[in-house]
């Protein structure tokens, strides 16, 4: 078992996840477990899972930042389950994996309840690494690269050990996440569960909230809507943008791999946002002005994720360019707003 810690003691083999596993005459399917499944990645996520005929997928979800719309193709069908569920109450069911990507992702909802937020992170992910040591479940849990913080190190590695501020007002998620890993390795290390962790960077595409804040998101629908494009002083701060099919493909990879992680899961490609801005600009609407707005509290200056790990261990890398991606989010945007291209 590759791993992170050097001094690792595993215990006892976890038990098997199903007494059919490995039955004679009849292999049973794989069940996997998906919380925050009705959400933007986690729906992508299912999509790719149903694919695969030997995968029963239940999805769990509390409808917090998801969105039932997100999985109509899939309710109803024999091998989909959707359970109403929020995951800071125990749940009992018998599952082979579980991917756990339940937890507001966006500032704007995890700043309108940071309480909630924090408990998802904490209770949550111990609430799923008790249904992984009961069922022998492996359990893959999306950190993020907000356990970094605001990064003395650039590009960021999965050494960095981050330079986080404890009582800012998005503290609950970055700290929360970062709990939500020492959960996970307190139990891969004394119970022997199989953890993976992935450590996601920004990430874009169809089904995002149109109005969650995030950068992408929020330049894509204004750049629609014939608004100007706001973008935060000083505009000279990177992000990187991954997306969405690139990072389902990488979670997919390293739930199936042999490495714990950390890993970090995201596109090096490095934008500032004023980039961003131009190149939303001329693709969706040549029309629309630039301008610059406040920024809010401890807004990390730079993002860009070190994909060494993962080109190596995983053999991933992201193959969709942002100029490629842009137009498919406009699409969907577009869509759900009801908003048509001018000819």
């Amino acid at each position: 078992m590759a791993s992170n810690g050097n001094n690792h003691v595993s215990t006892k083999p976890p038990p098997e996840p199903s007494p059919l596993r490995k039955a004679k005459f009849f292999q049973a399917n794989m069940r996997i477990l998906v919380t925050g499944g009705a959400g933007f990645i986690g729906s992508h996520l299912v999509d790719k899972l149903m694919q695969n005929e030997k995968n029963e997928v239940i999805v769990v979800d509390n409808y917090f930042t998801g969105s039932k719309d997100n999985l109509k193709q899939w309710i109803g069908h024999p091998r989909f389950e959707l359970i109403r569920h929020d995951v800071t109450e125990p749940l009992l069911i018998e599952v082979d994996q579980i991917y756990h990507l339940a937890c507001p992702a966006s500032p704007i909802f995890y700043k309108y309840n940071p309480v909630k937020t924090i408990k998802t992170n904490v209770i949550g992910t111990l609430n799923m690494l008790g249904l992984a040591k009961r069922t022998g479940a492996r359990i893959l849990l999306t950190s993020t690269s907000e356990v970094y913080g605001d990064p003395l190190m650039h590009p960021q590695d999965e050494t960095y050990w981050g330079n986080v501020n404890p009582i800012g007002v998005r503290s609950c998620y970055d700290e929360g996440k970062r709990v939500a890993e020492t959960l996970m390795f307190d139990y891969h290390r004394q119970h022997g569960i199989e953890i993976r962790i992935a450590r996601i960077f920004n990430t874009y595409g169809p089904r995002m909230n149109i109005d969650d804040g995030r950068v992408v998101s929020n330049f894509i629908a204004q750049a629609i809507r014939d608004e100007a494009l706001t973008v935060q002083l000083p505009g000279t701060q990177t992000r990187s943008f991954c997306y969405v099919s690139d990072m389902v493909d990488g979670l997919m990879r390293l739930m199936e791999g042999d490495n714990t992680g950390p890993i970090n899961i995201g596109n090096p490609g490095e934008f500032t946002m004023l980039e961003l801005a131009e190149n939303v600009k001329e693709l969706i609407n040549p029309e629309v002005k630039i301008i610059t707005v406040e920024n809010t509290p401890d807004d990390p200056q730079q993002r860009k994720p070190d994909i060494t790990k993962a080109k190596e261990l995983l053999g991933w890398e992201p193959k969709v360019k942002l100029r490629d991606g842009l137009p498919l989010m406009e699409e969907d945007f577009r869509g759900r707003l009801g908003i048509s291209r001018k000819k």
